[in-house]
């Protein structure tokens, strides 16, 4: 995938100019099965890299879904309330979580690239 780097707690980001869109991994919605809750951030709430910034629930497990970095929520994925089993279709497409204004857009820099965001997980 171009352009998506990983956090070590499965959660991916896109860059868009300033703008990062977070989701999370297609490894980690499969671990989850299916989802019927996320619980999204509002607009305007600050979030900081390493912590949480809203949840997905599946008939197994509640999960938070941790920033990736740090920034302000611009948007969340109002079709998620009605359809959140967008999370395990389209992960990193229409599954997408929230779009955040970057802080620092250098800490996407220190995120996974894929093949090791793979390598970590095929480790588990």
């Amino acid at each position: 995938m171009t352009n998506i780097k990983f956090h070590q707690d499965h959660a991916w980001i896109r860059r868009e100019g300033g703008i990062g869109i977070i989701g999370i991994s297609h490894y980690a919605q499969e671990q989850m099965g299916k989802i019927i809750y996320v619980e999204l951030p509002e607009p305007g709430t600050e979030v900081i890299a390493g912590e949480p910034l809203g949840a997905l629930e599946s008939s197994k497990v509640t999960s938070d879904l941790m920033a990736p970095v740090s920034g302000e929520v611009v948007e969340s994925n109002q079709a998620l309330e009605e359809e959140p089993t967008l999370v395990n279709d389209s992960p990193y497409e229409r599954g997408w979580i929230t779009r955040v204004r970057l802080k620092d857009p250098d800490e996407i820099d220190g995120l996974l690239e894929e093949a090791a965001y793979l390598a970590q997980v095929s480790n588990k």
